[in-house]
């Protein structure tokens, strides 16, 4: 092949010699790294003057600073008259954003931590206040809040405009809520309109907190740099795609996963595609319709406690608790008060759709990072009576303690592409218990149909 010049990044060198071994070329020269104070250095060992330009970096590891290396590398060789530069990610970073925050192991978090905005100062400590919002309510429930707020700013004996400053040995106990209403620290004796404010900031929680979305972040880093083309497989989200101004193969990883569930599981003719979640069940219902396998498919559902609706609505049709002339909270002793309040806002019910028992189940995921939802539904497999379960993953990120949470797990095998490095993982699950697809010949063969102008449509389907 000429004219053709193929760059490894720092974040999976093997991944590239494997590539260029399919190619029959070899790696060119670069140098890379690091300054004493972090930044990266990169030196190119070879001309680039209108030559095909391939860069190869998976977003993996230290994300940012390999995110980082790409760009320069990529602007490295545009800015020396390369034709045309390709981004090649086999794992595209930040392609994933949770809907909710996440706390630093992984677990998604419903509320805002309780030590947030509290300074002490000598003997003294200061609430900050905290801005949040709440689903809006009607005209007859806002006039009964306002009422019981009134009446417990009063008794509290505060002023509005001036933060209250409390001693340290005062009892405070803030509220993670959500909604726009001040926290007001409870006193010893907690009256009526006291405990219907605590229990209104409790249970009013319905929007999500908003997360920073870097999808067009990103795009507009990777062009600005100079790429001209990107080439990935399996985001996590497809739309992703719609961020880029410049063409992007999403490569498909579903014709290995096919191979594999053919060639090394010998019961697969008996066994059932199941998806860990709905987001997965599209992906997982294709392998399934490929194999002739039965589908099945784990529902969570995380549903408030407090009924929504108007207010004059009627439990079945999902209103409130009918409206009384008196104060809600009257109407509960102490001790439920306590326990409707310290009792989660939330209820999260797992279930499973299909019939598993006596089944060897094949879970289909496309990233695994906390594996916090694979290992779950692991277990509720073999809860439901399945003889076996292996675990089919494009990308195996395994941050944290997740490699540790798989070993514990009831996933008998594992199967993960070599996307991201699996030294790892194979070290520490031990060789029987991991396989490792390889993906770099439908990257090859990409790189070769690309650079010769021929479609790839054929990888998205079969791969010879």
């Amino acid at each position: 092949m000429n004219n053709i010049i193929i760059f490894a990044g720092s974040s999976h060198p093997t991944l590239v010699e494997k590539i260029c071994e399919n190619l029959s070329i070899k790696p060119s020269q670069v140098k890379l790294g690091k300054f004493s104070n972090g930044e990266t250095s990169i030196d190119i060992g070879e001309s680039v003057r209108e030559k095909d330009v391939y860069v190869i970096q998976s977003g993996c590891g230290h994300v940012n600073d390999n995110f980082m290396e790409l760009l320069i590398l990529i602007n490295a060789c545009k800015t020396s008259s390369a034709n045309r530069v390709t981004a090649v990610m086999p794992y595209f970073c930040y392609s994933r954003q949770p809907d909710i925050p996440y706390t630093a192991k992984g677990a998604p978090i419903i509320s805002k931590p309780k030590h947030s905005a509290v300074k002490e100062s000598g003997n003294t400590t200061e609430i900050g206040s905290v801005l949040t919002t709440h689903k809006p309510v009607s005209q007859r429930s806002r006039k009964s809040i306002d009422v019981a707020i009134e009446n417990t700013l009063s008794s509290l004996s505060l002023d509005r405009s001036t933060p209250r400053i409390l001693k340290s040995e005062d009892n405070i106990q803030r509220s993670s809520s959500n909604s726009r209403i001040p926290v007001i620290p409870e006193r010893d004796g907690t009256s009526s309109s006291e405990a219907a404010g605590a229990l209104f900031n409790t249970n009013n929680s319905g929007y999500k907190l908003w997360v920073a979305q870097a999808g067009t972040l990103i795009a507009n880093l990777l062009t600005t740099a100079g790429a001209d083309h990107v080439i990935t497989m399996d985001l996590h989200d497809p739309q992703f795609q719609g961020f880029f101004s410049i063409g992007v193969d999403n490569l498909y990883c579903k014709p290995l996963i096919q191979a594999y569930i053919q060639h090394r599981i010998p019961e697969y003719k008996d066994a059932v595609i199941v998806s860990p979640d709905s987001g997965g069940a599209k992906r997982s219902s294709k392998v399934a319709d490929a194999l002739g396998l039965p589908f099945a498919l784990i529902h969570k559902e995380r549903r408030s406690q407090i009924l929504k609706g108007p207010p004059d609505a009627t439990l079945a049709s999902g209103g409130g608790v009918p409206l009384s002339p008196k104060p809600l909270i009257s109407n509960l002793s102490g001790s439920e008060l306590k326990h409707s309040m310290s009792a989660s806002k939330f209820v999260q019910t797992t279930m499973l759709v299909g019939d598993v028992r006596n089944k060897v189940c094949i879970l289909l995921d496309d990233l695994v990072d906390t594996s916090y939802t694979i290992t779950r539904a692991a277990r509720l497999l073999k809860d439901q009576g399945a003889t076996k379960v292996y675990a089919v993953v494009t990308h195996g990120v395994f941050s944290g303690d997740a490699l540790n949470r798989v070993a514990q797990s009831a996933i008998d095998k594992i199967a993960v592409t070599n996307t991201v490095p699996q030294d790892e993982t194979i070290a520490f699950l031990g060789k029987n218990r991991v396989d490792v697809i390889d993906v770099s010949r439908v990257f090859g063969e990409a790189i070769r149909r690309i650079h010769n102008g021929e479609s790839i449509s054929m990888l998205f389907e079969y791969v010879t």
